[in-house]
């Protein structure tokens, strides 16, 4: 069976059906008709809706991750959301008069972390994952267009979630309730094999691209979190890898892809993705094939470090077995010069902080300045968001963390932020 004969998806659905009904399940319905009360606290100035707020961060030590610099009583000025002026005391001069001012004084001052593989399917969850750290993300999937409306909640209340590159729903082969997603995917019912043919595989990418996705998740294994399922089994080829790559690319859009076999992931990085997740058995083969294309390695070891942690015998044993091998694949990769991103893999309702998974990255072998950059600048260029993100420069997203130690020295401060900044909009640390 086919779907070839279908009509192409209807763009109108975008804003009207779908974005409704996934803004409804996500529960931002609600948190965008009381944005006004909760922003109002956070002691920033608000414009019209979606502006960003004005902010003066000062006295802290500022860690540039880009250069390595520390900069001793700094200063950030933050108008509209965006960093106006960073730097020392003496460099930035008058700050503007009437604008709320966050004390640094005796603490470090960081570019909010990039969560580059996260499952958000809630507001809830868009919040803790800003209270924990991550200021800005990419969505590693959902069920039915969740991560679509986070984004657009992002951008209306940015206080209230990441900065989000939204992936729509998974191109897998069985995409179970996920078919109730969209009336576009309705056809793909009838497939007895699932989401196998290049028509379906072409499909499932266009109806995510006309609702809006940034981008196109697909995997080529199994999972390693479910026990009955063997994540060394692969699922598609590299000719069907191939198909999911090309429909993205005509629309512009990169693909990342969830992998765990050494032949898998070698085969997904050769059909052209843009992101290798998870990969816990890339060989040195694939990681010079990535090197050479500039795909990017989001190992997610905050997961994999999960498992060992199961009350699952089979899940335990898989992530003891797992994790020694990823930590030697990340580090065999940046001794490479394959460019790393950190992802959490968090999902389920419970968003892990981004900063362990800096810790993990350092545990691996990276020094604690390049693990940094995993979630500030090498993240933020996986996400198209190097301009914006990962740094604190005239010119980027007032998106600011503010620990309580060197960073340098102890990378676990990290996934205790004493203050966050998204936007210019200053929100309570977690609990």
């Amino acid at each position: 069976m086919c779907v070839e004969n279908t009509p192409p998806p209807s763009g109108r659905l975008t804003r009207r059906g779908v974005l409704a009904g996934a803004a409804a399940l996500a529960g931002t319905s609600a948190v965008l008709a009381g944005t006004a009360p909760a922003a109002a606290s956070s002691g920033a100035r608000h414009g019209s809706p979606g502006r960003g707020g004005d902010l003066v961060v000062e006295g802290g030590r500022l860690l540039d991750p880009a250069t390595g610099e520390v900069t001793e009583d700094a200063v950030v000025v933050i108008a509209g959301g965006v960093v106006r002026a960073a730097g020392s005391r003496g460099r930035v001069g008058r700050v503007p008069a009437g604008v709320p001012v966050l004390r640094a004084h005796g603490q470090w001052i960081l570019p909010g972390l990039v969560d580059a593989h996260i499952h958000l399917n809630t507001a809830a969850e868009a919040r803790d994952a800003v209270l924990k750290g991550a200021t800005s993300a990419r969505s590693g999937s959902t069920n039915f267009y969740q991560d679509i409306a986070v984004r657009e909640l992002a951008r209306q209340a940015p206080e209230q979630a990441p900065r989000l590159r939204a992936a729509g729903v998974f191109v897998t082969p069985d995409l179970g309730d996920t078919i109730l997603a969209d009336p576009d995917l309705a056809p793909l019912a009838r497939l007895r094999d699932g989401v196998r043919s290049a028509d379906a595989l072409r499909r499932v990418v266009e109806v995510n691209l006309a609702r809006g996705a940034d981008t196109i998740k697909t995997r080529v294994n199994e999972r390693a979190g479910l026990p009955e399922q063997d994540p060394l089994v692969q699922v598609y080829d590299h000719e069907q890898l191939s198909t999911i790559v090309a429909a993205a690319r005509r629309r512009g859009k990169g693909v990342l892809c969830h992998s765990y076999s050494e032949k898998g992931c070698h085969e997904a990085v050769t059909a052209g993705i843009r992101s290798l997740e998870h990969g816990a058995f890339v060989g040195e083969r694939t990681l010079h094939e990535m090197r050479r294309r500039g795909t990017y390695f989001t190992p997610t070891l905050t997961a994999i470090a999960g498992l060992a942690e199961s009350s699952d015998p089979v899940l335990a044993e898989r992530g003891r077995t797992y994790l020694p091998v990823l930590k030697r694949a990340v580090l065999a990769a940046h001794e490479l010069g394959v460019p790393l991103a950190a992802g959490t893999d968090s999902s389920g309702g419970t968003v892990d902080p981004i900063g362990r998974e800096v810790e993990l990255m350092h545990a691996a072998g990276l020094s604690a300045l390049d693990a940094i950059r995993t979630a500030t600048t090498g993240a933020a260029k996986l996400l198209g968001l190097d301009s914006t993100a990962g740094r604190l420069a005239r010119g980027f997203a007032g998106d600011v963390l503010v620990v309580d130690g060197d960073p340098l020295a102890d990378l676990g401060v990290l996934s205790r932020p004493a203050r966050v900044v998204r936007a210019g909009f200053a929100v309570p640390a977690a609990a």
